[in-house]
């Protein structure tokens, strides 16, 4: 997943054109988008974002999301089934359609830094989740189910440091996530996960792959 900026960018690019190939009325159809004359719309980890009907550039409020952020985007519009359906039943990363050649990078990159970045301040967390549309869970010191889209959730659960054990962090998936995305996306939605909630924290953002 490591590349250099211009790589990013090129991949970006490579994909917005193929966004323009795709047929927007099926994807209008198939993931229940608002759309006009100028744009489609979709939530995003409860960010509302626009994709230009005629360039394909997805905006935040004007400006380019992250590479990560982009590429969930598209992704999820090319490699959809035809008819995707979440299960609503959340599981483990390892429990995930043909994921597991990125587990080891999952817990490298991902709940590694949730669990450092969030250590000691389980309020921060809380409001976070809160802020990205979290419904809370009983597991953990601080456990919620986030909407990625809204026909999508995932879940983040989280233990807090204590005298004898250091933080603990886990994230579950829909058992049917690969179903509207690539699997290696199912690793960049986890980092998107630790990027919001982050931002909805008010700490420093944090960028796992790349801007």
């Amino acid at each position: 997943m490591k590349a250099d900026r211009s790589n990013y960018e090129q991949v970006i690019e490579n994909w917005r054109q193929k966004f323009l190939d795709m047929d927007q009325d099926v994807l209008i159809r198939k993931f229940n988008l608002e759309a006009d004359e100028e744009a489609l719309y979709i939530t995003y980890f409860s960010r509302k974002l626009r994709i230009d009907r005629r360039d394909g550039r997805i905006t935040d409020q004007g400006v380019r999301p992250g590479f990560d952020t982009v590429m969930n985007i598209y992704n999820t519009f090319y490699y959809a089934a035809e008819h995707p359906a979440a299960s609503g039943n959340l599981v483990a990363f390892r429990q995930v359609k043909r994921v597991y050649p990125f587990e080891a990078a999952y817990r490298r990159t991902i709940l590694s830094r949730l669990q450092e970045i969030f250590s000691g301040k389980i309020a921060e967390l809380k409001k976070a989740c809160e802020i990205l549309g979290g419904t809370p869970l009983p597991q953990g010191d601080a456990g919620y189910v986030l909407p990625v889209f809204p026909f999508l959730n995932i879940a983040v659960l989280f233990w807090d440091k204590d005298e004898e054990f250091d933080a603990q962090a886990n994230m579950l998936f829909d058992s049917e996530i690969t179903e509207f995305m690539h699997e290696e996306n199912v690793v960049c939605v986890a980092a998107d996960a630790v990027y919001y909630l982050t931002k909805a924290a008010g700490l420093p953002p944090e960028k796992i792959y790349a801007e």
